[in-house]
């Protein structure tokens, strides 16, 4: 993935929070609990952005057992002040060394796709956890059923069918994808599950506006439009989703794979 679109990521906590952070709460619970982490397990959490996973592995496991790492600067300084406790570090999976004391479970939320080399930073997950430990990830199902994405890019491509949606340009976004990933990485009893979330929204303005925020690969799409293609865009969304007047809510589905280093 581009150095362009990862440094879209470089923005406020509070953009992030509004755009796609509004899932990943509820999301950090479902993916805790398909991995089995346990409360003894020393947890590292890969790309944590503003630190949704990381609160919620250091309610199940205390902050002191929570590691974490994100390249924006502005996002480990925001999982710092939300997770008092937990060692929140600057840094990509890609340059992960072999930890002192291995992790139990070395995990990623929303990432692999964004990784510069996604091989090297599951290898280097699996190098930094015990044997016998679980390397895991959740993504987006960006081809099916994340609502949020699929309304944006769908009403895009129908207006601009060289849009880059992110259900043809993100290379793992299916379980046999990431489960051949993950097997190439050398991990094993690898298995792959779906997780649902949902999120409310107060009306169609609140959908809308954060992708104005330029956060990720929908909102540099949609700021990067002239203001009459991007009117267009707000009306073909606001239409896809049943032209709502009032509040709503939203479902969506990532993809969960996990596996055992040997």
């Amino acid at each position: 993935m581009s150095g362009d679109i990862v440094r879209t990521f470089f923005t406020a906590a509070e953009a992030y929070d509004r755009f796609v952070g509004r899932y990943t709460p509820a999301l950090a619970v479902a993916h805790l609990e398909a991995l089995g982490v346990r409360p003894e397990d020393r947890v590292l959490d890969v790309g944590c952005g503003p630190g949704a996973f990381t609160r919620a592995a250091a309610d199940l496991v205390g902050p002191e057992r929570v590691t974490a790492l994100d390249p924006s600067p502005t996002f480990v300084e925001a999982c710092r002040s939300r997770v008092p406790g937990a060692d929140v570090r600057l840094g990509v999976a890609e340059d992960l060394v072999a930890a002192p004391v291995p992790f139990d479970v070395a995990t990623s939320q929303l990432v692999v796709n964004f990784m510069s080399d996604a091989e090297r930073g599951v290898r280097a997950m699996a190098a930094a956890t015990r044997p016998g430990g679980v390397v895991g990830s959740v993504v987006w199902d960006y081809k099916g059923e994340m609502t949020m994405l699929r309304t944006f890019w769908g009403a895009a491509v129908a207006l601009d069918p060289d849009a880059l949606d992110e259900g043809r340009t993100m290379r793992y976004g299916s379980p046999d994808e990431l489960q051949e990933l993950w097997e190439a990485c050398g991990l094993q009893e690898v298995a792959t599950r779906p997780l649902v979330v949902e999120a409310a929204y107060e009306g169609f303005e609140d959908f809308w506006t954060p992708f104005l925020a330029g956060v990720g690969p929908a909102g540099a799409y949609c700021v990067g439009l002239d203001p009459d293609s991007q009117a267009a865009l707000h009306d073909e969304c606001h239409k896809r989703l049943g032209s709502p007047a009032g509040p709503f809510t939203l479902s969506a589905r990532a993809w969960l794979v996990r596996g055992t280093r040997t």
